[in-house]
């Protein structure tokens, strides 16, 4: 299904999730098995998420005070929460569908760590670029993209996850701007990254309103 448009109601959890060539990789798969035998809850991988998520906000924070080397490592290390939230997001997912493992509280916790984790990277990251302010704007614009995507759903039309700036890209956006931000300098070059991320989403937005106010009037 081409999440870019919004479809009928679905309740299959399968066909209402985010299209994600890695969710077939062997990786991703022998993850998924590992935490079904040990018995991990996607519940525990989405609050894990968040802890990520925090680290990453702890690094952002701690990078203006530490010049070179040091600034270099905690940059680096918020890049690495960053790509830690998308695979804790994937797993969860897994363990949930195709382990099994789905709760009835599920949907509260694959929605509001995300959302947290949301404000916590890019609040921090807005912090690392000299500039809160940018970073809370960024926030709250994905903190929006995915209120039209829950919005839609909860209309009864297929969730829209269709970019160009849905989570998967804002953490693309942000572990490449930390990595170059490590080796060519700190605040402008994160600035830089947060007026892409916010931009992009703020496109997001209207992408998905505008096809969820035409899927309303075509009901």
């Amino acid at each position: 299904m081409n999440t870019a448009e919004q479809a009928e109601p679905n309740e299959d959890p399968i066909a209402n999730r985010r299209a994600l060539t890695s969710r077939n990789t062997a990786w991703a798969k022998a993850l998924a098995e590992r935490a079904v035998k040990m018995g991990i809850t996607p519940n525990q991988i989405s609050r894990l998420a968040i802890g990520f998520a925090a680290l990453g906000a702890i690094f952002y924070v701690l990078s203006p005070l530490g010049p070179g080397f040091l600034q270099f490592i905690w940059l680096i290390l918020a890049a690495s929460t960053a790509q830690a939230r998308l695979v804790c997001n994937l797993i969860d997912g897994l363990v949930a569908v195709e382990g099994g493992q789905g709760a009835n509280d599920g949907p509260f916790w694959n929605e509001v760590p995300d959302r947290l984790s949301d404000f916590l990277f890019l609040a921090g990251a807005g912090i690392a670029a000299g500039n809160l302010s940018l970073g809370l704007f960024a926030a709250t614009l994905a903190i929006a993209a995915a209120y039209i995507r829950e919005l839609g759903r909860a209309e009864g039309f297929a969730p829209d996850f269709s970019g160009p700036m849905a989570k998967q890209h804002r953490m693309a956006a942000l572990t490449i701007g930390s990595v170059v931000a490590a080796f060519y300098g700190g605040e402008w070059t994160m600035g830089i990254m947060l007026w892409i991320i916010a931009a992009g989403t703020a496109v997001t937005i209207l992408s998905r309103s505008v096809r969820l106010i035409s899927a309303l009037k075509a009901k």
